[in-house]
């Protein structure tokens, strides 16, 4: 067996998967994504789609797809947001794990990548690092499912994440997919030892090596996006606190800020929930933490 196909097996697995826990990315679970720390992530986005809709010409469908969307956070804190584009909007969940399809209320659920074509955004948070990719050794031989030495210098064979990249690319008739995640590049992995960048998850801190116990962890490896580049080279990269920054976060935080200071004295809701944006912010826009995460744009453009 591969390392692919044993990953494949230790995370979607329908009976034993870790995906099929239910506890994936969430605050009870085993890791917390952007979309998780509050509605703030999801405000953000919503600036950045309201932006992309208006360079289409705010076309009457303007088609959404949340690749890899868990319980449908991140649909929910946008719709909370109400959007310019709102009423064009159609959102589409796609989720493979059961587990994860139970949890959307906002939007449509699927298991599959939708058909194209269709003018809109796609977006892949925290989803290509969790991909199935083959693992080799420096004299070329693949690595099975048997654990190598810390010491081994292994390189990873990305084929699942390029071939999602080059999917979605080609389902939109004109708009953006955005990838969100932890990148560095092939050559840079190889030189590292592999538990640096080919890691797990549990209870919200590092587990065990990707071999122990599969279906109780999460694994994932940084995105090569070298690799991904070999699909189409991007158009925009930037690291997440700039690209919230660009779509506005700081104008939302301060808005937030200026709720609390009206409603504080009152405990109304409004307020509370102004005085919580400081604190996501700090988290979004960690510089070791998830603000260093890679933002990675390809823009499709209209083929008229």
């Amino acid at each position: 067996m591969g390392f692919a196909e044993f990953m494949e097996r230790a995370l979607y697995d329908p009976v034993l998967g870790f995906y099929e826990s239910g506890r994936a990315g969430r605050r009870g679970g085993h890791f917390i994504t952007s979309p998780e720390v509050g509605p703030l992530f999801g405000a953000v986005l919503g600036r950045m789609l309201d932006r992309r809709w208006q360079e289409l010409g705010q076309p009457d469908s303007f088609t959404v797809v949340d690749a890899g969307a868990g319980p449908g956070t991140l649909a929910r804190t946008v719709a909370k947001a109400q959007p310019c584009c709102m009423p064009a909007l159609r959102w589409i969940n796609v989720e493979r794990s059961a587990a994860g399809r139970a949890g959307h209320t906002v939007g449509e659920s699927a298991a599959a990548m939708p058909a194209g074509p269709f003018a809109g955004v796609i977006v892949a948070n925290e989803l290509l690092d969790n991909l199935p990719l083959s693992l080799f050794d420096v004299d070329g031989t693949e690595v099975g499912d048997r654990r190598p030495s810390p010491e081994t210098r292994l390189t990873p064979r990305q084929s699942q994440a390029c071939e999602w990249l080059a999917q979605a690319r080609s389902i939109l008739d004109h708009g953006t997919v955005v990838v969100i995640d932890y990148m560095s590049t092939t050559e840079e992995m190889a030189a590292r030892a592999w538990p640096e960048w080919l890691r797990t998850y549990r209870g919200h801190e590092r587990g065990d090596d990707p071999w122990t116990a599969p279906g109780t962890q999460d694994i994932t490896c940084e995105v090569a996006l070298d690799q991904l580049s070999g699909v189409s080279p991007p158009t925009r990269i930037a690291d997440q606190a700039v690209w919230l920054r660009t779509h506005g976060i700081d104008e939302l935080v301060a808005e937030g800020i200026a709720a609390w200071q009206a409603g504080a004295a009152h405990g109304d809701l409004a307020a509370l929930a102004g005085r919580s944006r400081g604190i996501e912010a700090e988290a979004l826009l960690d510089p070791s933490g998830l603000g260093k995460f890679t933002v990675a744009e390809w823009d499709v453009p209209d083929p008229q």
